[in-house]
């Protein structure tokens, strides 16, 4: 059984977009899919980069290889 996170998305203009992640997505999986799967109303905001998306989860910074499942 896979263990699912609903992860709701910001950007600092304010829009939002909800993505569904298996717990087990590191937070450069998740980064890179965000960037592959860009939703088309954010055009605007599209970055160069999947390395330039800042992820905060529960108040924290995540990067690299920290799974959602760590910090759960």
């Amino acid at each position: 059984m896979m263990n699912e996170i609903n992860l709701r998305l910001i950007l600092v203009c304010g829009k939002t977009c909800d993505f569904l992640f298996d717990s087990s997505f590191s937070a450069s999986d998740v980064a890179q899919y965000v960037f592959d799967h860009w939703p088309d109303d954010w055009e605007e905001e599209r970055v160069q980069s999947a390395s330039l998306l800042k992820l905060i989860y529960h108040g924290r910074f995540l990067h690299g290889n920290v799974t959602l499942r760590g910090e759960l």
